[in-house]
């Protein structure tokens, strides 16, 4: 197997992942954005099943966005009640949340296109 064609193989397979989160991200704020979540699973999925492939700097990649639904689930999750009970305040942290899962997912797509890691 030629090594220089597997690292552009999980190095495409990164921009697909990054890609379908960026996708979600925006959804989440913008109107008819049902299609999110199951193009979040399917990402999340691709990271599973490929982190076991890659090493170096590019693994970093695979752990940050599988790190980064994890947390926005937990958040959202906790943040479920607020919508029940108090509208605004729902509204407030889901678009806080909302924005820090962007801001996670381009600063991920920054240091993969200078091929660098990423870490929290």
């Amino acid at each position: 197997m030629n090594a220089p064609a597997n690292d552009d193989s999980n190095l495409t397979v990164s921009w697909v992942s990054y890609i379908l989160h960026l996708i979600v991200a925006v959804s989440v704020v913008t109107p008819g954005g049902q299609m999110g979540p199951a193009l979040l699973v399917v990402a999340l999925v691709i990271d599973l099943v490929k982190k076991g492939d890659v090493t170096g700097w590019e693994a970093s990649h695979f752990s940050f966005r599988i790190r980064t639904v994890l947390w926005a689930a937990v958040l959202y999750l906790v943040t479920v009640p607020l919508w029940f009970f108090f509208l605004f305040p729902g509204w407030v942290a889901w678009g806080l949340i909302s924005i820090w899962f962007l801001y996670r997912i381009v600063l991920g797509m920054v240091r993969l296109n200078a091929q660098r890691p990423v870490s929290d």
